[in-house]
């Protein structure tokens, strides 16, 4: 488990366990450190050149591993009392390189967007802490400018 660039945020390196059959791939354990529970699952499937964001869950952890694809991920800390405050992130996620191949857990409060960047779909799963809630995030569009990024 390495730290990251934005405070609390945490990319864990995973496992994938190949051969001629086929692959496993680890996401989570409920005995992992970072691990902090369990509300549901859900996928998010991601056209090449698409971009999703931005979103911000005011209660919800996620837990992000893209098993299918590539993405760039992009964070943004725009909490009071973070050290992090005004800090940008991005995390290139993708099951092909054991460097990209990463769990990312993303307390609440940050926001969050990403962009497929391969040929192919992207698909992500998220292991959130809470139940999916519309209620609970907020969102801005892509191209906002209280989010200093601009999507390629």
């Amino acid at each position: 488990m390495t730290p990251s660039a934005i405070h609390d945020v945490i990319v864990t390196p995973l496992k994938i366990i190949a051969d001629d059959r086929g692959a496993v791939m680890h996401m989570l354990r409920a005995d992992a450190p970072h691990f902090r529970s369990f509300g549901e699952i859900y996928f998010s499937a991601v056209n090449p050149g698409a971009v999703k964001a931005w979103k911000r869950h005011r209660e919800m952890t996620l837990n992000l591993a893209v098993v299918q694809g590539r993405l760039r991920l992009v964070l943004f800390d725009d909490r009071a009392d973070s050290p992090s405050r005004g800090h940008l992130q991005e995390i290139v996620m993708a099951p092909s390189a054991a460097d990209t191949y990463v769990l990312v857990t993303v307390p609440p409060g940050l926001w969050t967007g990403f962009t497929c960047e391969g040929e192919t779909p992207a698909l992500m799963a998220n292991c959130a802490s809470i139940p999916h809630d519309p209620g609970e995030a907020d969102g801005l569009p892509q191209d906002t400018d209280r989010i200093p990024y601009r999507w390629r």
